[in-house]
């Protein structure tokens, strides 16, 4: 019996090594990634067999969230059939890693990098995208941080303010992968370099890897209610420019206008001199000449 028991002690142990080597080899080929929306991204081939000819060793497969279905992105180092539309915005490095330009959250997923080589372990990245909103509501500002992932959420999000957390007087809230902090409206100059100052932080709970991503105002920012504001993109000297641009091409418009009035005037003026009215000098006061091309003159007395 105690042979018995030592035999099962010694099994539980190598299966126990195995599994950790088998951890530590996905882990090897294993890596995640988080980008703001419109960033361009580069996704490491971290198991790239060398001296390919323009990757024409290496397959890139997607598979979006909560999906069990792959396709293919880049067959042989060439562009998929399905993804021949994103063709300007995919493209492959000299190490064959995947060039995502203006990421989408469409493009939010899971990447495999597979050689064509038998046996050869594939590489993993996961690509999840951060999105920042503002919200005006009458006297305050909601303002969101939210990281869409591959598959079930693994980060922690957070507003941090100059690289502190926020007061404690400041209503915030959390749920999975997002957060949410209230702050009063103020005057914008104020209110912009607030804003400056705050930035997300988002960790990744597996790898301890930390990101912190400052707020951009461009970035998506919802229409405030009852807000007389300029439009976002044009500021005041904007529309002053506007104006005086608006001003000059009405000036133009008049002169070409004026100028084409004035040459009808003057071919109109022309014709009527042909049919002219005028005093006869070497006649007496009262005697008046018409003139017209081609009949003789008539004179009255």
């Amino acid at each position: 019996m105690a042979e018995m028991a030592d035999l099962r002690r010694i099994k539980m142990y190598l299966f126990l090594i195995l599994l950790l080597q088998f951890t530590a080899v996905i882990g090897q080929n294993s890596s995640s990634l988080v980008v703001s929306d419109g960033d361009e991204v580069t996704l490491p081939c971290e198991n790239v067999i060398d001296d390919q000819n323009k990757c024409d060793g290496t397959y890139w497969i997607f598979s979006g969230p909560g999906s069990t279905l792959s396709s293919l992105l880049l067959n042989l180092g060439q562009i998929g059939d399905n993804y021949k539309a994103k063709s300007d915005r995919l493209s492959v490095t000299e190490k064959c890693s995947l060039v995502i330009k203006k990421v989408t959250v469409h493009d939010v997923g899971r990447y495999t990098c597979r050689q064509i080589t038998p046996g050869q372990q594939d590489a993993h990245v996961s690509l999840s995208l951060i999105t920042m909103t503002e919200h005006h509501n009458n006297d305050q500002v909601t303002l969101n941080c939210s990281v869409s992932s591959s598959d079930w959420c693994r980060h922690t999000v957070e507003w941090l303010y100059e690289g502190k957390d926020m007061d404690e007087n400041v209503e915030t809230s959390q749920s999975e992968c997002s957060v949410t902090v209230t702050l009063p409206r103020r005057k914008k100059k104020r209110q912009k370099s607030k804003y400056h100052e705050l930035k997300c932080e988002v960790t990744d709970f597996n790898s301890g890897n930390v990101q912190l991503f400052p707020f951009l105002q461009s970035s998506a920012t919802l229409p405030a209610i009852s807000d007389t504001s300029t439009p976002h993109g044009i500021n005041s000297h904007g529309w002053g420019r506007v104006i005086v641009v608006s001003v000059v091409l009405a000036t133009l418009i008049m002169i070409v206008v004026a100028v084409n009035i004035w040459a009808r005037t003057k071919k109109n003026k022309t014709q009527m001199d042909d049919n002219a009215v005028h005093y006869d000098g070497d006649e007496d006061e009262d005697t008046v000449v018409y003139e017209d091309i081609g009949d003789p003159s008539v004179r009255l007395h």
